[in-house]
């Protein structure tokens, strides 16, 4: 990658700013990258942080990082990828040869269970046709109820908007985070 278009902000924060990183980051834990280089615009850090689908939502937390690591690798967001690789990949029990089928694999590598081959597939079908077949939907209404539909959708959404962010002003990668795996 190369260096970043935008520099992340630096202590100390205007008190906007620093209201604004205290609720988006755990008690201790210092701003992430991309918080900092949102933070240019406190407005949009704001937004962004009151619509945040980490919480604990409609669906299972580890459907909703295995929709968030292939939404990050199918858009090339490298640095996202490898935050959520760090921090919730083991958490929530996605395995290795799974962290890496995010990146390289398809929905029919072996890896995935039927059931979260179609979060691959509705990730797959959204990033390359922004819509959802009618014989995917079938078998994802037979897995979730429409408020997790829904979510997951919006879930997909907002990560391609993290993305956006992170490729375009070039985030540069947190210490300690991996990289996407070779081909």
């Amino acid at each position: 990658m190369s260096q970043p278009r935008i520099l992340p902000v630096e202590p100390p924060y205007e008190s906007e700013t620093a209201h604004e990183l205290e609720k988006i980051m755990p008690p201790g834990i210092e701003p992430l990258k991309l918080f900092r280089t949102l933070a240019h615009n406190p407005r949009i850090l704001r937004k962004f942080r009151r619509s945040n689908l980490l919480d604990r939502g409609s669906i299972d937390r580890r459907d909703r990082e295995i929709v968030i690591l292939r939404t990050c690798a199918r858009c090339g967001a490298e640095y996202e990828w490898g935050v959520h690789v760090v921090f919730f990949a083991a958490r929530f029990g996605i395995t290795e040869e799974q962290v890496e089928a995010t990146v390289n694999g398809t929905a029919a590598h072996p890896c995935w269970p039927e059931k979260e081959a179609l979060l691959i597939r509705l990730v797959d079908e959204l990033h390359d046709v922004a819509r959802i077949s009618d014989d995917l939907w079938l078998a994802l209404s037979a897995n979730w109820q429409p408020s997790q539909l829904i979510e997951l959708i919006v879930l997909a959404g907002f990560y391609h908007t993290v993305s956006f962010v992170i490729n375009g002003a070039r985030v540069e990668l947190e210490e300690g985070t991996p990289r996407f795996p070779p081909p």
